[in-house]
């Protein structure tokens, strides 16, 4: 499984469309571990093109602070599942803590 993150100073962004740089890890469901993860910047924000790179960067769940509904509803149309509601912790942390079931849908940061 591959999980993006949006990032902003090594840690969760809490507001997903303005970061800089998103974390791919790559995680082990079975044995719970992440096994890599990389940084890398995205295309300029417009509407639906976060979802269709991220996609195609093989992301299968994106944690979030918070996400506007119409972009939680794009990425259920490319596969993508959402939890928004995430602390802003790194990367890595916040991957474990989403394998060992700690990591739910929250509060939604975005109110748009």
């Amino acid at each position: 499984m591959r999980i993006a993150i949006p990032v902003s100073a090594g840690k969760l962004d809490p507001h997903f469309g303005h970061c800089k740089q998103f974390a791919l890890v790559d995680v082990d469901l079975e044995a719970k571990k992440v096994i890599s993860s990389e940084t890398v910047a995205p295309p300029a924000h417009e509407p639906g093109v976060l979802p269709a790179w991220l996609a195609e960067q093989g992301a299968n769940l994106v944690l979030a602070g918070g996400m506007g509904n119409m972009a939680i509803q794009i990425f259920a149309k490319h596969g993508i599942e959402v939890i928004v509601g995430a602390p802003s912790l790194d990367p890595e942390s916040l991957a474990l803590s989403y394998l060992a079931g700690e990591i739910g849908a929250g509060a939604n940061a975005c109110d748009h």
